[in-house]
């Protein structure tokens, strides 16, 4: 084994990609090597990922870039997907983790409040209702009733 030769994780913590659908994004290959490593990624079933114009492109660098869409060009092989890379020389080869990648999309929501009845003297739980499609990236951080915040 040629001492001068080595391939290695530069960022193996990336485990999800989540990216603005407005906005695109570039994921670096997290791995790298001496002599330079052919970086390349495969979706996580193990089948190459290929160029689609002005949709998915992989740079020479090992960089894979997703760009902005429409909702309408919206498709989950590419959008909402496992994918993992891979770094090969003459040291070998290694594979990242799989890196979950998802894209979403932009729009307006509101949240509210779950209407309540109670009786003078008695609890009220109020409820805050944020709709599922943006739920997993809202989080209350505070309530206030005519603009004045509620300890």
């Amino acid at each position: 084994e040629d001492v001068g030769t080595s391939l290695y994780f530069v960022n193996d913590s990336i485990q999800q990609v989540t990216f603005s659908s407005t906005v695109g994004v570039v994921i670096p290959c997290p791995a790298a090597g001496s002599p330079s490593a052919v970086l390349r990624w495969y979706l996580a079933t193990g089948d190459d990922i290929y160029d689609v114009p002005h949709i998915r492109h992989v740079h020479a660098n090992g960089t894979l870039q997703l760009y902005p869409f429409s909702p309408s060009a919206f498709n989950s092989f590419i959008h909402d997907n496992d994918y993992f890379c891979t770094a090969e020389n003459s040291a070998g080869k290694i594979r990242s983790p799989n890196i979950r990648v998802k894209a979403v999309f932009r729009e307006p929501y509101t949240v509210r409040v779950e209407d309540q009845r109670s009786m003078r003297g008695n609890v009220a739980v109020f409820k805050c209702l944020i709709p599922s499609s943006v739920q997993e990236y809202v989080s209350v951080v505070s309530w206030e009733k005519d603009t004045v915040s509620i300890v």
